[in-house]
């Protein structure tokens, strides 16, 4: 069997694109190799998404997108992809386990976070060290130290501050996040920030992760229970070996290929540019095959 439509991911953009491609009459195959909902579920609260005046959760989001997935008949399929190929007219779909058949393929795997090459992280605390805030969102009296000092870090640190101390260090003074979310970390009772804060080395002391910090001409050590990294994001073009190359670029000029939410929109990482993304690729998808009959 060949699908119509593939979908590669399902956070906002694949989750719209889904969503509209079913009311074009077209059911996709959406794949999607861990939760529902992509970097939605980091959001400590989503402002400018139209239609909720307050705010929104970003895990309150995902399940509405969730609920109306259900309400329009489309599956999530929980699979890792590994690799795609062209040949034949059709996309091969490594996942896990099988080959599947597309004629179109829709790429909406997003980012994957930036990792630090300096200091080395040791293995012994290597359960304790994560890239995405999600899964520590039900943590309580602990001590969470957040290295970075855009949007995501003091996102993430408003979202621990709940029940948790949370420590934020920045290497600089720079600081690259919305002004609101850096005023309201500086204000934030259990929120403290450290700019111009070097980490020289990370160790195990005493059961807690354990941070050599430089601050001038200062030197200082932080003791937490996790350590949160959050320096940055790159598109996840695994599927591709890494990297598009021309013969990608040709399927994407053919309608064969689409790109769309995070994976291909840089700093522009927001909910409701990545729903317009998906539903004017799917609008597009409908076309193309209206034209093809």
């Amino acid at each position: 069997m060949t699908h119509q439509v593939a979908i590669i991911g399902a956070g906002p953009a694949g989750i719209a694109c889904a969503l509209q491609l079913k009311r074009h009459g077209i059911t996709p195959l959406l794949l999607e190799r861990d939760a529902v909902g992509g970097l939605l579920r980091n959001a400590n609260l989503v402002e400018n998404y139209p239609g909720f005046p307050r705010g929104i959760k970003g895990l309150q989001l995902v399940e509405l997108f969730k609920a109306q997935l259900q309400t329009a008949g489309v599956e999530v399929i929980r699979e890792c992809v590994h690799g795609i190929t062209y040949g034949k007219n059709s996309w091969s779909i490594k996942a896990d386990g099988r080959v599947v058949f597309s004629k179109v393929v829709v790429l909406a795997c997003g980012t994957k976070p930036s990792g630090i090459a300096d200091p080395v992280i040791p293995s012994a605390i290597a359960d304790r060290v994560f890239y995405e805030v999600y899964p520590l969102i039900n943590l309580q009296d602990k001590t969470v130290v957040i290295i970075g000092a855009g949007d995501a870090a003091f996102d993430y640190a408003l979202n621990l501050a709940e029940k948790n101390e949370v420590i934020i260090l920045n290497r600089s003074k720079k600081v690259s996040a919305l002004p609101l979310l850096y005023n309201r970390s500086r204000v934030h009772t259990r929120i403290t920030y450290l700019a111009e804060t070097q980490v020289e080395e990370i160790t195990l002391r005493c059961g807690r992760i354990s941070l050599s910090c430089s601050s001038g001409q200062e030197q200082r050590v932080i003791d937490a229970d996790y350590l949160l990294i959050a320096v940055g994001r790159e598109p996840c073009l695994d599927v591709f070996g890494g990297e598009l190359t021309d013969k990608y670029q040709r399927l994407i000029n053919e309608g064969k290929l689409y790109l769309i939410g995070d994976v291909k929109n840089g700093m522009f990482r927001q909910t409701a540019i990545s729903v317009g993304d998906g539903i004017k690729a799917a609008m597009a998808i409908a076309v193309n095959a209206g034209e093809q009959k």
